[in-house]
């Protein structure tokens, strides 16, 4: 878990109402944003929502047809992608296969005005920073992807550039070297203090690598926040879903109460539960199944129709009164015995942990 950065007054890089259509598509649709100096920005969404587009527009790639891009308070949006100092990564990461490593993470410095010293120092520094000493002379075809991967990484930031776009940076690499170069390009970003802007369709990276997570829904940034925000306190039953395994029980909304609870009119009965609403509006409550209590003494009753052993937790399916299907997921060692498949459960839902979301 990463703390969130603190956005100042200016922040470097502000997106304000940008939109950006396709025929009779809107692949953009007023989307407005702020990145920090330091900070790392997920966008996240499924295919097609519009975060590589908006990736696109930063980096002078696409031209915008509403709405301005400023970096350090200068105007970018006219600006060609030469002249942005930004520089993008791509998930192909695009290395030149005739090249080697030195000569690719280098091939960024001509046009500087360096002497041939001074961009043989920065590429030894880049070599060093991504760890690749000894692999210099090495052409592309003979590393590893998670090696290419940093050689794409060195590449793009030979130029120092102020922010990094990064576009499905790990998509390339399988789930545990993901896992692992997940951490190192949080490192390198700590060291460097570089903003990154990353792109990505996994939650579980997003939430590994940013300070902040923008959902993207339709071309709209529907939620910006940290992770744990997203998480616990979603706007809507798509970021809730999009963030993981989560349960969702329609109902009706009760009267406004004291204290920030409300009661919900399920199917399975009242459920007390968190957020704002018309009374009568329709919702839904979303809980995530870790929050879950089964055999609670006061709980809504159930049938346990699958209980899964996966090592550090047991995941649940409960069979409800009215034919839906709630999922648990409790830590081991679990309390008190695992109840066996087709007995008699029930399920607590702790009101703290219950959020109402719109139908």
């Amino acid at each position: 878990m990463h703390a969130p950065t603190p956005l100042p007054a200016a922040p470097l890089l502000r997106i304000e109402r940008i939109t950006k259509r396709f025929a009779a598509h809107t692949a953009v649709d007023g989307v407005s944003l702020d990145l920090a100096q330091g900070e790392i920005v997920c966008l996240l969404g499924p295919s097609g929502c519009g975060k590589s587009t908006l990736l696109r527009l930063v980096a002078g790639f696409e031209a915008p047809d509403a709405g301005t891009i400023r970096l350090d308070g200068a105007d970018l949006t006219a600006l060609p992608p030469h002249r942005r100092p930004v520089n993008m990564m791509f998930q192909s990461y695009a290395l030149f296969p005739h090249m080697r490593v030195a000569a690719n993470i280098g091939y960024g410095l001509k046009g500087l005005g360096l002497s041939r010293r001074e961009a043989a120092e920065r590429v030894a520094g880049l070599v060093k920073l991504v760890r690749l000493e000894g692999f210099e002379a090495r052409k592309p075809d003979t590393l590893s992807g998670g090696q290419r991967q940093r050689v794409a990484l060195a590449r793009a930031l030979a130029r120092e550039p102020k922010i990094l776009l990064l576009d499905e940076p790990l998509g390339a690499l399988d789930r545990t070297l993901r896992e692992e170069t997940q951490g190192e390009l949080r490192a390198i970003q700590r060291r460097l203090g570089t903003s990154f802007v990353v792109v990505t369709h996994d939650p579980e990276e997003a939430m590994a690598l940013a300070d902040r997570i923008g959902v993207m829904e339709r071309g709209r940034l529907v939620q910006i926040g940290p992770a744990r925000d997203l998480y616990e306190r979603p706007a809507s039953r798509f970021v809730a879903g999009l963030l993981g395994d989560v349960n969702l029980i329609e109902g009706r909304l009760g009267p406004a109460e004291p204290g920030g609870l409300r009661t919900v009119e399920t199917a399975l009965g009242p459920i007390r539960a968190s957020g704002e609403g018309a009374a009568g509006a329709a919702v839904v409550v979303a809980v995530r199944p870790e929050r879950l209590s089964l055999g609670a003494a006061a709980g809504l009753p159930g049938t346990l129709v699958e209980a899964t052993f996966l090592g550090d937790r047991i995941r649940s399916r409960i069979a409800m009164a009215d034919g839906s299907v709630l999922r648990a997921s409790a830590a081991l060692p679990a309390p008190g015995p695992v109840p066996a498949v087709g007995a008699a459960v029930t399920v607590a839902i702790p009101p703290d942990s219950a959020r109402i979301l719109p139908a």
